[in-house]
């Protein structure tokens, strides 16, 4: 598993002793994690679930009348340092 998937996995274990429902998805730069934040959360979770996700590269709150809230972060991968740095089409 790459360091990103470890910190995310790291970061999803410990919303989820918090008592939110998490999923980490590996992206191709990066790893995210998902958490689905109930409508009964206490302010010391909140606060506990922000100092968790802090540690991610970005996170951030998507809520919306339909879904509800769900709490993400986003660490990302390391930047290869020589070959395909952008791509095949950025190879010089």
């Amino acid at each position: 598993m790459p360091a990103s998937g470890v910190s995310a996995a790291a970061i999803a274990a410990r919303l989820s002793v918090l008592g939110l429902l998490t999923r980490v998805e590996e992206h191709p730069r990066h790893t995210s994690v998902v958490a689905e934040v109930p409508e009964s959360v206490s302010a010391e979770t909140w606060r506990e679930a922000l100092e968790v996700v802090a540690e991610a590269d970005q996170f951030g709150l998507l809520a919306t009348s339909l879904s509800g809230r769900t709490l993400w972060a986003v660490v990302r991968k390391a930047v290869p340092t020589t070959g395909d740095v952008g791509g095949p089409s950025h190879q010089r």
